[in-house]
Parts: C-alpha cells; structure tokens; sequence
C-alpha cells in the first residue's frame, strides 16, 4: 500500500524559527465528484473514525425510524455524535432511549471520562460513576439499536461487522462514497464499532452530497438533507460547549456541516452559495493531531478542545480560502485561526499558523 504524500499544513514558531510542523492532506470535492482543489495527496487512504457518523444514521432516517419512533432532529443530531458528555446530553440521550425501549446496559461502546471538563469535575465531586450515556459515542450506538429494532435484526452484537445493522450501514457508505465493499478497508474504532477508511477524495464526494442531495433519488435526498438540518440546527448536540464543530456550526449559521474524527481527521459539508455549488471538504493530520499540551505552553492557545491545534487551524484556513465565511463569521472563529502562543506567564512565545495553499 502507497505511503500518502503528506505536505505542510500548520506550523508553530518559537522566537524566531519554526518548531514544529504538522503534515497532512486536503481534499475539496463537489457532488460529481469531481476534485476542486487539494494540498498534498487526495488519495490518501486513511479512517474516517467519527467523521462517518451521518453516514452511520443514514440508514435509519431513510429506513423511515425517525417518523416510527416519534424521533426529533435534536435526537437525531446526538445520533450522529461525538458528545461531550454533558448533563444535557444525557438527558436527551435518555430520553431518546425510552421511545426506543433500550437502555444503557445494550450500549458496547464502553465508558470514559466527559471531555467537558466542568462536567468531569462535577462528576468527581458528587461521586458519580463513568457510564456508557457519558461516553461520545453513545448516541451513535443508541441509533445502531435503533436501526436494528426498525429492519427486525438482533440487538445483540449490533457492533459485530457481521451483523445485518454494520452490512446495512457499509452499503449505504460504499454508495456515499463511491468506493466498492470490497475496497473499503475495515478497522474497529475505539467505540469498539466497525470504522471505514477511504481516500480523502471519496469522503469528500460523500459529504458534497450530503451538502446537496438533489441528484440522489427518495427517500435518501429527504434522508440526507434532515440529517444536514438536524446537525446545523443543533450543533450543541454535535459535540459541546467550546468544541471545533459547534463553535463553526454556530458562526456557519446553516451553511455548514462540520464533523471530527479521531487520530487528526475533519470533515465539512457546505451548501450550495451564490455561483458555488456544494462542497465536500476532508483533511487528516498525518500525525494524528493529539491535543496535548507543551508544559511550557498554556493549554488554551495551543489545543482548542474538540479540534486539535492543527486540524481546526488548517480546516479553518481551507474555508476561508475557499471564501466560505465572511469576515465576521471568522472573527468569531479566531480561537482556531493563525494567532498567538503565550506560556504560563501570558508572555508571547510564537504562533500558529496555516502554510498550505489550496490548488487543483
């Protein structure tokens, strides 16, 4: 298998030189799947890890789940998840279990801390154990049991690669993406469900056409498109307070579908504009973009939570290349752009900053 050919995309100064450099790739495609602009290799094949998640519930929606469990698009938007464990997304995560008849005890994706910090720590204070509800991926399996209860399947090992819910769910990614079963390498994700990895330009033709579904046929046109509403309209249940893709959500104001993966991996879905049709925008961050502090850096201006340092940067600077957003929608998002890195001290010490150009 070819090694990608990763190409500068953020780096770090320190004083006067470069420290450190983040690798990676871009693709922009639009609903024909054509490739409208790259940085480095559009046909690195790499894992969607949570990025595949609205493509994961697309099977329900158009199965007709959510009009047979009485579902809203605020359930449906946690359903295509990574949740940051809040109260509030327990509670509708709960909520959304009852129509359905499950509860936590079915969940496989196992249990973690809240990435919400004050979440976490109001946890440890009043003593309350980790469960399933708290992990980010619960939304997605409640969906998968969702979709097994709506075609008549088994819930038991719903997330066996085997089972009739993931060789449902791999169908409806093969024909998103364009990319043969066959070709579609299989992983575990750290959910313990199965995770596709594709190249950056098949993803990004896939999240084109969630942008704009017009040339599919019913009832997946209507499926894909509440799906894009429910995650724009709702984009506190997307992620959490201070995350990457609510906050670009936010400013998006509709326009665009952000989702994250795991080991440095983004996704964007942006509707049709003026003159510019719509776009699918992937990128990966060669070294998995872990968002760990430097001790000697505060870990605010280094890490934004929910986005790493460089994927938020670089995902950032693709959409304004791309004349995406607006001066005022940037300026709400300047927490990911190029700015400054400060230590303990609030001294200056560098930036980070985006040095890639996006061409075709």
């Amino acid at each position: 298998m070819p090694i990608p050919q990763y190409v500068p995309l953020v780096e770090t100064t320190r004083g006067a030189i470069v420290e450190s450099i983040h690798y990676g790739a871009i693709a922009v495609c639009d609903t024909q799947g054509r490739l409208l602009a790259r940085a480095g290799d559009a046909e690195a094949l790499v894992f969607l890890r949570s990025s595949s998640k609205p493509f994961q519930a697309l099977p329900l929606v158009e199965g007709g789940g959510m009009e047979r469990f009485g579902l809203d698009d605020r359930e449906l938007a946690l359903m295509c998840s990574s949740h940051s464990g809040t109260d509030e997304h327990v509670a509708v995560l709960t909520a959304l279990q009852r129509k359905l008849g499950v509860s936590a005890t079915e969940l496989l994706c196992g249990t973690h801390t809240p990435s919400d910090p004050l979440t976490a720590e109001r946890m440890f204070l009043r003593g309350e154990e980790n469960s399933p509800l708290r992990h980010n991926c619960s939304g997605k399996h409640t969906g998968m049991l969702a979709q097994a209860l709506l075609y008549g399947d088994p819930r038991q090992d719903y997330i066996d690669p085997g089972h009739p819910v993931q060789q449902r769910i791999l169908r409806v990614f093969s024909e998103m993406t364009g990319v043969p079963v066959p070709e579609i390498v299989l992983g575990t994700d750290g959910c313990s469900a199965p995770v596709f990895a594709v190249p950056l330009r098949a993803a990004a033709y896939a999240f084109a056409r969630l942008a704009d579904p017009s040339a599919l046929p019913e009832p997946r046109r209507s499926a894909l498109r509440r799906i894009f509403s429910a995650m724009t309209s709702h984009p506190d249940m997307v992620a959490g307070p201070d995350t990457f893709d609510t906050r670009l959500m936010t400013a998006g104001r509709g326009l665009v579908l952000t989702k994250g993966g795991a080991e440095g991996y983004q996704a964007l879905a942006v509707l049709p504009s003026g003159s510019s049709g719509a776009m699918g925008i992937t990128l990966k961050i060669s070294d998995g973009d872990l968002a760990q502090a430097d001790r000697g850096q505060r870990v605010n201006a280094i890490a934004p939570r929910g986005g790493g340092r460089a994927r938020s940067t670089a995902a950032l600077e693709a959409l304004r290349q791309l004349g995406v957003l607006d001066s005022a929608q940037l300026a709400e998002l300047s927490d990911f752009a190029p700015r400054v890195l400060s230590n303990w001290r609030n001294i200056p010490i560098g930036e980070i900053r985006p040095v890639f150009n996006l061409n075709n």
